[in-house]
């Protein structure tokens, strides 16, 4: 019964979040309901006490529970009621301000270019602005918050959708139309060319060094067969010739 309390629990509150109230955690459903499913384990794990929910749990209450209220297809999943859901529609009565995030690899392309969508068919905002921060994290950490002036964003002909109550949509926002903080230039690093240092020769008093390189006057003594030096065989050899020569005759 533990168990069936639990699974009870989880689809109750995954019910509220797909049919209730998407925009309260952050999730844009499609045309027909769906959301996908690891965005939506995302927003659930940001829930105090809801960190452990994996797709294999909600998998497993789709089969426990026959009366189940949601439903998955593939990798989307959504609210059966369709009393429940909401289509996206043109939005009405705008705050002056609204918050956005982007990656920090992507600022420097967006102070450039503008904001494109990316993981959603729209550039998602809300007028929370601890909200917007939360859906940044989940594109990655420390996500750059940026303000969207909506006067200035309708001059230049921008539309603006609604999901839910906290959530704006837009296709595209020009860089006139938003602001953030400075991004910081990287420094260039000019990476120099290592030096070879040759070791020096340790220096020991009344010592010298050899030259023994080809051309340096140095002349290896000569040896016989067993490798001894023959030079001094010769000069005996000479001095019995020259003395020979004084002998009576």
């Amino acid at each position: 019964m533990g168990n069936q309390k639990s699974h009870k629990q989880l689809y109750k509150f995954l019910y509220y979040i797909l049919g209730r109230r998407p925009d309260e955690f952050g999730l844009v459903p499609d045309d027909n309901g769906f959301v996908k499913i690891k965005e939506l384990i995302k927003a659930v794990n940001e829930e105090e006490g809801w960190r452990h929910v994996r797709r294999g749990l909600i998998d497993e209450i789709t089969v426990v529970l026959p009366d189940s209220p949601i439903e998955i297809a593939g990798n989307l999943i959504r609210a059966k009621s369709v009393k429940h859901r909401y289509k996206i529609k043109p939005a009405q009565d705008i705050p002056k301000l609204l918050f956005t995030c982007v990656t920090r690899q992507s600022y420097p392309f967006v102070l450039e270019k503008g904001i494109f969508p990316t993981r959603h068919e729209y550039v998602i905002m809300s007028s929370d602005k601890d909200l917007a921060s939360r859906i940044g994290k989940r594109k990655g950490p420390e996500p750059i918050v940026l303000t969207v002036n909506v006067k200035s964003a309708v001059d230049m002909e921008v539309d603006f959708f609604q999901s839910g109550e906290l959530l704006f949509l837009s296709t595209f926002l020009p860089v006139e139309c938003f602001s953030g903080p400075s991004f910081p230039k990287n420094k260039v690093e000019i990476k120099k060319k290592p030096v070879k240092i040759e070791p020096k020769e340790p220096k020991t008093p009344g010592s010298f060094k050899l030259n023994l390189e080809p051309g340096s006057g140095y002349k290896k003594p000569s040896k016989d067969k067993k490798g001894e030096n023959i030079s001094w065989k010769r000069d005996k050899k000479r001095i019995r010739r020259e003395s020979r020569k004084d002998w009576p005759s």
